[in-house]
């Protein structure tokens, strides 16, 4: 039987920890419980010891994709399941992604409802990342940016260095299984309110978010993006190029950038293509 390792990202979660720790032991008592404190200021690591889980902390803030990155190194279970520990995950559910990987999956994500989205602007921002990504791949993502999932230790470990430190280490992670053509499966679940106030700043994460659209495509077939990309330009060269030549009977220097743009978007798709292929590529 395969051994469990929950792993769980904090930074100040001193509340949240207190009540959740209990149920977590309560609904899976064989499991290996890891908390990686990345640079919590409260009461986190007494929190952890009172409870008999693992604490891994660290002197300053990372990041909480650096935080996953450490406990699925140190974590001893063939397969891991990370969860928030701001209370928003209901450890019973870990019993229902265990039951859908078992049907053969190498990743399993709890899907959160619209009900369960942290704002109407968070729940419009996903909307648009699962579409992309379902268009990316192929397959249906039904949530993106769910940090509650079980994953096979060894895959997950191959993409480590593809990780983020910041908080888009969901997003990467799923693609780069897609990419590795490792099956992913998706559970619908409920989320809880968090407990305190989230780490998320609006305009800075704001702004990651929007390059996170980039990251889907760049992780999973870059030509995807650029090809139709470089078709706009050159679309719009041609239709420049129709307008001057109906009005002054003459090509202009603006079709002449637009269809060299087109080229040049191409030829960057290209290579990105070549870069991502050896990204994927396993060392000996």
């Amino acid at each position: 039987m395969n051994r469990l390792s929950i792993i769980l990202p904090a930074k100040n979660e001193g509340p949240a920890l207190k009540n959740l720790l209990p149920r977590l032991r309560q609904a899976q008592p064989g499991a290996e419980i890891i908390v990686v404190d990345d640079g919590s200021t409260d009461d986190t690591r007494d929190i952890c010891a009172a409870a008999g889980v693992t604490c891994l902390s660290s002197p300053y803030s990372m990041g909480n994709g650096a935080a996953i990155k450490r406990g699925a190194r140190a974590a001893s279970g063939d397969v891991l399941v990370f969860m928030d520990g701001d209370g928003q995950h209901d450890p019973a559910d870990i019993a229902r992604l265990l039951e859908k990987f078992a049907q053969g999956y190498d990743m399993v994500v709890g899907a959160r409802d619209w009900g369960s989205q942290a704002g109407v602007g968070r729940g419009v921002a996903n909307t648009i990342y699962n579409w992309l990504a379902t268009r990316m791949t192929g397959q249906v993502v039904e949530d993106l940016t769910s940090g509650y999932r079980a994953v096979r230790a060894d895959r997950f470990r191959e993409f480590l260095h593809l990780l983020p430190n910041g908080f888009s280490y969901p997003t990467t992670s799923t693609m780069a299984f897609f990419r590795s053509a490792y099956p992913v499966a998706y559970l619908p679940i409920k989320a809880a309110q968090r407990v305190g106030k989230s780490h998320i700043k609006p305009l800075k994460d704001g702004i990651r978010f929007l390059l996170i659209i980039f990251k889907i495509a760049t992780l999973y077939s870059p030509l995807k993006l650029f090809v139709p990309a470089s078709m706009v330009f050159f679309l719009l060269g041609c239709a420049n190029y129709l307008r001057t030549f109906l009005a002054y009977g003459r090509l202009t220097n603006g079709s002449a950038l637009l269809w060299s743009a087109s080229v040049i978007i191409f030829l960057i798709g290209l290579v990105s293509e070549q870069i991502t292929a050896l990204t994927y590529r396993k060392s000996d």
